[in-house]
């Protein structure tokens, strides 16, 4: 939400920005504004905070959408992935009872049958395929 806030009053400025650097560049053409060394550098100051807030916006959209989006249920969004891991781990050995070695076998079953794949993933795998067989029951 924090990140929301940023943009949405970035685009506010940006456009009262862009609304008065306009009206200071169409009062320069028609002649009703002297151009002098403070109109010049009210305007370039103009020009370079509408440029800088536009490159800020859209490089932060542009890094908000290159995000992967993971929604894990029920597991709030961590950085380590080491956490993440041990987590899905002893959920895992939860659902067998304190069998690690079911785990680890299932887990190496995921790895051979779909190769390449994050650590995570084959734990989140097992865990679906579990529940389901646990459906059909």
């Amino acid at each position: 939400m924090g990140n929301q806030v940023v943009i949405a009053i970035g685009t506010f400025i940006l456009l009262l920005t862009g609304l008065l650097l306009g009206y200071v560049l169409s009062q320069l053409v028609l002649g009703f504004l002297a151009f002098n060394l403070l109109t010049f550098f009210g305007t370039l100051s103009l020009i370079l905070i509408f440029g800088t807030l536009y490159y800020v916006l859209f490089w932060q959209l542009r890094r908000d959408q290159s995000r992967p989006s993971t929604i894990n249920q029920g597991i709030p969004n961590q950085v380590d992935d080491g956490i993440s891991d041990s987590y899905l781990k002893n959920r895992l050995i939860a659902k067998l009872s304190g069998d690690t070695a079911a785990a680890e076998r299932l887990i190496e079953q995921a790895k051979e049958t779909y190769p390449g794949m994050p650590e995570n993933w084959y734990c989140e795998r097992v865990l679906d395929d579990l529940e389901r067989d646990r459906q059909r029951e």
